[in-house]
């Protein structure tokens, strides 16, 4: 797609960074995109290239933007979002669904009688369904190729192309008038790429299938569209293993806010749920929506995953059985909410004339 926007002013949305990597300082640079209000700023670059709200590359809505910006971990101190009823606004926060979404009377004699029925498990798409960092590395191979250039083969540089943050935006000491189009191509290449995905990580497809045995409710989590993600799901053959997806059109603004708006539609307390995840924020995000987090070794090494309650390096690794574990190590209500107990001293006694005499 053709983008020529000359009024379009890129350094009002970026402002250049150079990386300390003496291969970078010489062909490559690191431009950080400044954070964005969605709100006011969404789809700024597809604007700027002529295009009323989102362009499209075989079927598939391109949003730049979503690919180069880190979103918050949210929920640091237990906050939630807010939703819209009939009688008016309504805040959830972590606390909130912790108690509302308790187990009734029936509930709990069937979670007695079958304790695995009671969790939910929440998956990040990213990296933990489908191997996106080969999408991502091939799209920048692809257009460094378009461009002429070259990206650097080492891994360490690689690493910060992909994971350093989804804010870093790579350039090669181009004319930021440039950004615009590059952005747009890349997220045309991602895009495309993403359409021949048909396999999930390993081990995944077998370890859905134990939980869905057990009767597990599954949710997955993701920035893309609804109608890129189911259609990603059904290629992969995955889409009957989840009850519930997040996607773009939840609005959710931070990993946390993704991972409580799974919960809800698991109806599943927060506290009774498993994240699976890859990135160190991510598991952050779970702990702040007292989640439990399995950390899936790969795109970071494992001793970068270390605050995770568990670390495999496969779902090969996993049985229904360490579900259990995990919550059995703490108790199975170590997160539910407690009152506090004031102890309350007795009354002093009064000192009378026949208590003296």
């Amino acid at each position: 797609m053709d983008c020529g926007c000359s009024n379009f002013r890129s350094s009002s949305l970026l402002h250049q960074w150079r990386s300390p990597h003496p291969l970078l300082s010489s062909k490559l640079t690191f431009l950080r995109v400044k954070p964005l209000n969605m709100a006011k700023h969404g789809r700024v670059v597809t604007r700027a290239c002529g295009s009323d709200e989102t362009s499209s590359v075989n079927g598939f809505n391109i949003t730049p933007n979503t690919l180069f910006m880190q979103e918050a971990i949210g929920a640091e101190y237990g906050e939630g979002f807010e939703t819209f009823r009939p009688d008016g606004p309504l805040k959830i926060d972590v606390d909130f669904l912790n108690d509302r979404l308790q187990e009734g009377f029936l509930q709990r004699i069937r979670y007695a009688m079958k304790p695995d029925e009671a969790y939910g498990l929440i998956f990040s798409f990213d990296n933990v369904v489908a191997d996106t960092r080969a999408l991502k590395l091939n799209a920048w191979k692809q257009l460094a190729a378009e461009e002429g250039k070259e990206i650097p083969k080492e891994a360490d540089v690689q690493g910060q192309m992909l994971y350093a943050g989804a804010d870093h935006l790579l350039l090669w000491d181009e004319t930021q008038t440039e950004l615009a189009r590059l952005a747009l191509r890349f997220s045309q290449l991602y895009y495309d790429n993403l359409l021949r995905l048909s396999k999930p990580m390993e081990g995944l497809k077998e370890w859905l299938e134990a939980v869905y045995t057990a009767r597990i409710p599954c949710a997955v989590v993701s920035s893309l569209d609804r109608r890129n993600m189911v259609k990603a799901l059904e290629r992969m053959g995955l889409e009957k293993y989840f009850q519930a997806i997040v996607t773009e059109e939840d609005g959710m603004d931070s990993i946390a806010h993704r991972f409580l708006s799974a919960a809800m539609k698991l109806d599943r307390k927060p506290s009774k749920c498993v994240v699976f995840e890859d990135e160190p924020r991510g598991i952050t995000a779970a702990h702040n929506c007292t989640m439990m987090a399995v950390g899936l070794i790969g795109t970071h090494p494992a001793y970068d995953l270390v605050q995770a309650d568990l670390a495999v390096a496969s779902f090969n690794e996993l049985s229904v059985i360490n579900l259990r574990r995990l919550f059995a190590n703490r108790g199975s209500t170590f997160m539910d909410l407690q009152k506090q107990i004031i102890e309350k001293s007795p009354p002093k006694r009064k000192l009378t004339i026949d208590t003296i005499f």
